[in-house]
């Protein structure tokens, strides 16, 4: 009886993002749709700029990279919950809730630093036009975007190695809709003092960093748009800027949200509609915000419709 007392947990048990039945098939035909456009746009952004010569350059390179990033998040983590929607029982097994975590601080990672990377890619664009073939080269950008996945399975594999030192008896109730950081932390029966640190620490850097490159990026860039001459042009350079920039704002402030503050202190329930924009919400915008709102992106579109309707 004793040793029984003390095993481990083997699977745990999803609360998912609500108890009330009369909620999940509505919640499960709403994600679903959102998945669904998820998976279509970032697919469809991945083979379009594939696909059409005139887009093979570091911008729309950063952009296909994007929306796999954004494509892959999503499926780490929809599929699961839409399962669970319909599910009696939200069980997950320990080992899948690793992977799932673990894959999740991945691309939550990579994201960071790619939008990173697309902000310094604009601002040599916009800044120093006559030396952007020779900074952002296919050699730059292909090991700028090997660095992108480098730091996500960096920050990732410290995460899931410090999760793994913990032990889980007892509670097994995850209240969270898949398995994040905090919500595996409070069923702990083990310290997790070191855990906490690492978040703190990983987080902040992996947030502070990212968002430092991208606010020096824009504030360089609009000093060059102040200089523009035309207003017309100066309207169009800001528009695409803020469109950009509130979409970052949204990512990096729900991540600080979730990440940034001391367990303590932290609403599960509010952390639930922060995880919602950064994993399932954001996924999908993303292909509309930086690429269908772009000119060359709707012309290499168009082309290819023609293509098709003419085969």
């Amino acid at each position: 009886m004793a040793e029984r007392n003390h095993s481990t947990v083997t699977e745990f048990i999803l609360a998912g993002l609500t108890d009330k039945p009369e909620l999940q098939l509505p919640l499960f035909l709403f994600f679903l749709g959102i998945y669904v456009l998820t998976v279509w746009g970032n697919l469809g952004m991945i083979f379009l700029i594939g696909l059409s010569s005139h887009l093979h350059t570091p911008m729309y390179l950063f952009l296909a990279s994007l929306s796999f990033i954004d494509l892959c998040q999503s499926t780490v983590i929809t599929p699961k919950m839409l399962v669970n929607f319909v599910a009696e029982k939200n069980i997950i097994s320990y080992p899948e809730c690793l992977t799932q975590l673990y894959f999740l601080c991945v691309f939550a990672i990579a994201e960071c630093y790619m939008l990173a990377s697309m902000a310094y890619d604009r601002y040599v664009a916009i800044c120093n036009p006559l030396l952007y073939t020779v900074t952002m080269s296919y050699e730059v950008c292909s090991w700028m975007v090997v660095g992108v996945y480098g730091m996500g399975f960096v920050g990732a594999t410290a995460h899931t190695v410090c999760m793994l030192r913990l032990i889980f008896c007892n509670n097994d109730v995850v209240n969270h809709y898949f398995c994040d950081l905090f919500p595996l932390l409070e069923l702990s029966c083990s310290s997790t003092c070191i855990n906490e640190v690492v978040i703190l620490c990983f987080s902040a850097f992996n947030i502070v960093v990212p968002t430092l490159i991208i606010l020096g990026s824009y504030i360089f860039i609009i000093v060059n748009i102040l200089q523009i001459p035309s207003t017309e042009g100066r309207s169009k350079a800001f528009s695409t800027c803020s469109s950009h920039f509130s979409a970052v704002s949204v990512f990096f402030g729900t991540l600080a949200f979730m990440y940034l503050q001391p367990s303590s202190v932290h609403s599960r329930d509010q952390g639930k509609v922060s995880s919602v924009f950064y994993t399932i919400v954001i996924p999908m915008l993303n292909p509309l915000i930086y690429s269908l709102r772009n000119k060359d992106v709707k012309v290499a579109l168009t082309k290819s419709l023609k293509k098709r309707c003419f085969l």
